[in-house]
């Protein structure tokens, strides 16, 4: 079983993952019922949730950077396990929304929760797990997510099959309380103090084996981060001020975070321009393209840890993003391919290359977060966290309008346009990277222990 199950064996990041899949469970009841919700239950025009939607993650993005701030100077875990009891809150509102006003101010409230919380969770990740473990914990929760989403989505099949006011407040509230849920799991975790003192605290002390329950080592690192430290704030505190407004003037960890968001378009591809393509290009009926969100699920379950490895520190992390950008250049040209066969070769191929395209995605990931997290002064991840997840938030906010432009109306040369988009980023990639670790000042070591 543990060959199959993405969930750790115990300990802090087990405790975590548990959060995550409760949290993501709720993710998927959401995501797959809330179009459906608003439109047929509440009444609202397609156009006036896509708008809503489109306006309030924008929005959303602005809270990123200030609660990763926050998550630097505030218990990361308790700040996120706040932010889950307000998005059950704002969450639970849904049930109360009966026209577009009162739609466009609980969204904007939800996604203002949802992207600052993303920064926080970052940090908490970082905390939890120390610079040598937080790529494969970042890992681990992608396989958790997707795992959640699923069964999310699963039981959200019931509520759509009923199509009855009463399944759809059901739903709703089921939404809300997986935060609920994760919330109190969150709280089964150690405290974790601010960064600044983690970095602060002194040289561990040799100390017997039976001090603390032991963690395996391939699961996660243990640190300071878990433990709170006598250590004096107040040595470290003009630094963590400066690191505070920083990382949207830091120009080179944005041209590597940006590069990273440029390759995070390709979420769109998989979750809109894969399916369009699907039914109106190939052909293909509709249950191919349940076919091919379910093959990049479930490889996502079994290899995202597995293909994070090495991915730790700046740059084999670059290395792993330009080896991404490449695969998923080759997956882009796969797809495009499908135009000119017979619709069940077609198909054979879509499946093809959605694998292709899943190795891409998960290499994305790893080396995103690589990156992401060494680039970013230690007593700053949070912040740090939040100006990357705020790129990446552009990202996903362009590239609908963008991609459906480019390769649906353009067509086999969209689809190259966007593959050599991908490889050209990838390349580029490591020489960024060596450009912002040039600029990047010394800092103390870990204090992990």
């Amino acid at each position: 079983m543990r060959g199959v199950s993405p969930l750790p064996p115990s300990g802090r990041l087990r405790t975590l993952s548990l959060a995550t899949l409760a949290n993501t469970v709720g993710s998927g009841l959401w995501l797959t019922g809330a179009a459906i919700y608003l439109t047929r239950d509440v009444g609202l025009s397609a156009a006036q949730v896509g708008v809503g939607l489109s306006v309030a993650g924008l929005v959303g993005l602005t809270a990123s950077v200030p609660l990763g701030g926050l998550a630097d100077r505030r218990d990361p875990r308790t700040l996120r396990a706040v932010l889950q009891v307000l998005q059950a809150v704002v969450a639970a509102t849904y049930l109360l929304v009966g026209s577009f006003a009162v739609f466009l101010v609980v969204a904007v409230l939800d996604l203002l929760l949802a992207s600052g919380n993303l920064a926080v969770r970052a940090a908490l990740v970082a905390a939890v797990a120390g610079p040598q473990g937080r790529v494969h914990a970042f890992a681990t929760l992608r396989a958790v997510a997707n795992l959640g989403i699923g069964v999310g989505a699963g039981l959200a099949g019931f509520a759509l099959a009923a199509d009855t006011h009463l399944a759809y407040q059901i739903l709703v509230a089921g939404n809300a309380a997986t935060y609920l849920v994760s919330a109190a799991l969150l709280l089964r975790l150690p405290a974790c103090p601010p960064t600044a003192q983690r970095r602060a605290a002194p040289a561990p002390t040799a100390q017997p084996s039976s001090a603390r329950p032991s963690v395996p080592a391939s699961t996660e690192q243990p640190s300071t981060a878990l433990a709170p430290t006598e250590a004096a704030p107040t040595a470290l505190a003009p630094t963590a001020a400066a690191h505070r407004g920083r990382p949207l003037r830091d120009g080179r960890f944005l041209a590597v975070s940006g590069a990273s968001a440029v390759l995070a378009l390709h979420q769109t591809i998989l979750t809109l321009v894969v399916p369009l393509w699907a039914v109106t290009v190939v052909g293909a009926s509709p249950p191919v393209v349940s076919a091919v969100l379910l093959t990049n699920t479930v490889l996502t379950v079994l290899l995202a840890v597995r293909l994070s490895r090495g991915a730790d520190t700046a740059a084999p992390a670059a290395r792993t993003m330009r080896r991404a950008g490449l695969v998923l250049a080759a997956a882009m040209l796969l797809y495009a391919a499908t135009a000119r066969l017979p619709t069940t070769a077609a198909v054979a191929l879509l499946l093809v290359a959605t694998v292709v395209y899943t190795a891409g995605d998960l290499w994305h990931s790893a080396g995103g977060a690589g990156l992401a997290y060494d680039l970013a002064p230690p007593d700053a991840v949070g912040a740090y966290q939040g100006a990357d997840g705020m790129l990446a938030g552009l990202a996903r906010a362009v590239g609908p309008a963008l991609l459906t432009l480019v390769v649906l109306d353009g067509g086999m040369p969209g689809w190259v346009a966007v593959g050599a988009l991908f490889a050209a980023v990838g390349l580029a990639s490591p020489a960024l990277t060596r450009w912002a670790l040039a600029g990047r000042p010394a800092t103390p070591p870990w204090t992990g222990r």
